[in-house]
């Protein structure tokens, strides 16, 4: 009887990918509407994306433009950017409102630095969560001693490759934000 790896698969899988939007969420200091994806805005009776209450665009390197197709939802939006505590500054106008990303500072770079980090070490955790939950699974799994070993160490060889890309992933985005 071979050990099932697809849930391991699939729980690594998700570490890394959950490492990835988080860190498309962190402002680096160029206009990314990816991350305002995570600001709710109370509109309409329930809590929805920005995206739902209008269209977010880069207007240049820095800013953002948001285009609402409702503007009684303004002072909302407004409110839910401030809310989510981004760094970031607003000014709305007639056609709706500018998302003006400051630019960094090197205090501010290494605090970032520092965030991504402590994501990175959430992520990890949550791999040697999967590993022990994989060799729990192996133990019961009732194998013969060698094949377990072999088990063991491909599992292993699993848990290196996802902390591997979540060391390629921290690094991206740590030169992102230091350049």
């Amino acid at each position: 009887m071979a050990f099932n790896f697809s849930s391991l698969d699939s729980s690594l899988k998700e570490s890394t990918d959950w490492l990835g939007r988080e860190y498309s969420r962190v402002h680096t200091g160029r206009a990314s509407p990816m991350l305002l994806d995570g600001v709710m805005v109370e509109a309409y009776g329930s809590f929805q994306p920005i995206k739902n209450v209008g269209s977010v665009s880069i207007e240049d390197s820095r800013t953002l433009r948001i285009t609402l197709w409702d503007k009684t939802v303004l002072k909302d939006v407004e409110k839910a950017i401030i809310a989510a505590n981004l760094g970031l500054s607003l000014a709305t106008d007639g056609e709706g409102m500018r998302v003006i990303f400051p630019a960094l500072t090197t205090e501010n770079r290494t605090r970032l630095v520092k965030v991504l980090k402590e994501k990175m070490e959430e992520a990890r955790v949550s791999v040697r969560r999967d590993r022990e939950t994989a060799l729990n699974e192996l133990k019961s799994a009732d194998l013969p001693e060698d094949e377990a070993r072999r088990t063991k160490d491909d599992i292993q060889k699993r848990v290196d490759t996802a902390n591997a890309k979540l060391e390629a992933t921290f690094e991206a985005k740590e030169t992102e934000v230091m350049s």
